[in-house]
């Protein structure tokens, strides 16, 4: 069997679908590989790593009915250096051929019989503003945990109470909460944030279409020919109002572009010393230096608002880039009460916006 595709759609396609497989060694091949099904008119791509699940299609004329499931990396590798716009597909026992102009190549096929394809959701499909997810998903991700072993702190918490819903992503270091009018179809639950990223990069029009199932878990978003599913993240998100802060003593407002260069001028001698850097809260604004020792070498000095008493504060300097590089205020508000309780920040102008860094206890 030969199928002619257009080179281009075909590994934009398969490049999709790789980003679902599985990058762990399993016992399981398969998941490591996409699987590709024949019909009418049309080529499936799915792929799936048991937590999430994907799927696209190609268009193609004719009727090939097969399944296969390829390994998809040396598959885009090969295409990525082939020149010619098309591309024919020839399908044989436990193999598939690429031919194009005069090259060609040979790739293994897994056995595909054993393939988990997406569950059946069975619930309405409903819709949502796209921005609630293309808009705000970037202030809130960063601060959401890649440590698997806390499956629940990998996620985003979505919290559905009165007229708001609340997100809310933690590591335990930090913690980013955004505060929106309520979607009356978004229910309460915990979704990775990996997934939602790679959901908001496919997202190009006003509204989103999803869909929930509350029995089985699952989590689907329908963009365009793209199907993007996810298992629900289960288990308790730790209480996030206990550790934002209710007093202050001190408020700081400043410049972030010039606060997020600062922090990153101080990072390259704090790199030697554990990743710190000492905020030193003044009268006429702000120092910035490494945990050294040595309080007048290495220092940064920026002007600021400050309202209230002097501070000394210590924070990983990553925590700081990350907050900063992921706002796009012009001014920061930073509220400190003392030197070894939460900060708050802020970015001005945006009300509903939270953003929390726990502090590094350092001896004076």
């Amino acid at each position: 069997m030969k199928i002619s595709l257009l080179k281009e759609s075909f590994l934009e396609k398969l490049n999709l679908a790789a980003k679902f497989t599985s990058s762990r060694l399993v016992s399981s091949s398969v998941l490591q590989g996409v699987c590709l099904v024949g019909g009418e008119n049309i080529i499936d791509l799915y792929s799936t790593n048991l937590n999430y699940y994907y799927h696209t299609v190609i268009k193609n004329e004719g009727r090939h009915e097969f399944k296969m499931v390829v390994e998809p990396k040396k598959i885009s590798e090969f295409l990525s250096l082939i020149s010619e716009p098309k591309i024919d597909l020839e399908i044989a026992d436990k193999k598939l051929t690429i031919e194009s102009g005069r090259v060609k190549g040979e790739f293994p096929l897994f056995e595909s019989g054993e393939f988990p394809f997406p569950p059946t959701l069975t619930t309405e499909k409903k819709k949502i503003k796209a921005a609630l997810i293309k808009k705000n998903l970037s202030t809130i991700v960063f601060s959401a945990s890649s440590d698997e072993t806390r499956p629940v702190l990998t996620g985003i918490d979505f919290v559905s109470t009165g007229d708001d819903l609340k997100l809310v992503s933690t590591d335990g270091f930090r913690l980013s909460l955004l505060t929106l009018k309520k979607e009356e179809s978004l229910p309460s639950m915990i979704v990775p944030a990996p997934f939602l990223s790679e959901v908001a990069k496919l997202i190009d029009e006003d509204e989103v279409s999803f869909s929930y199932s509350p029995e089985e878990k699952i989590l689907a978003f329908h963009i365009g020919n793209h199907d993007l599913y996810t298992r629900l993240i289960d288990g308790e998100f730790p209480p996030f109002e206990k550790v934002i802060p209710t007093d202050k003593k001190t408020t700081v407002t400043i410049d972030r572009e010039e606060f997020l260069r600062n922090v990153k001028l101080v990072s390259i001698f704090a790199r030697e010393f554990s990743s710190v850097i000492i905020l030193k809260v003044e009268k006429e604004g702000v120092v910035l230096l490494p945990k050294t020792g040595n309080d007048s070498a290495n220092i940064v000095k920026q002007d600021a608002v400050v309202e209230g008493e002097p501070q000394k504060i210590a924070f990983n300097y990553k925590f700081l880039a990350d907050f900063l590089s992921n706002s796009s205020a012009k001014k920061i508000i930073i509220e400190l009460l003392r030197g070894d309780a939460p900060a708050l920040f802020k970015s001005e102008g945006q009300d509903n916006f939270i953003h929390i860094i726990m502090p590094i206890r350092i001896q004076e």
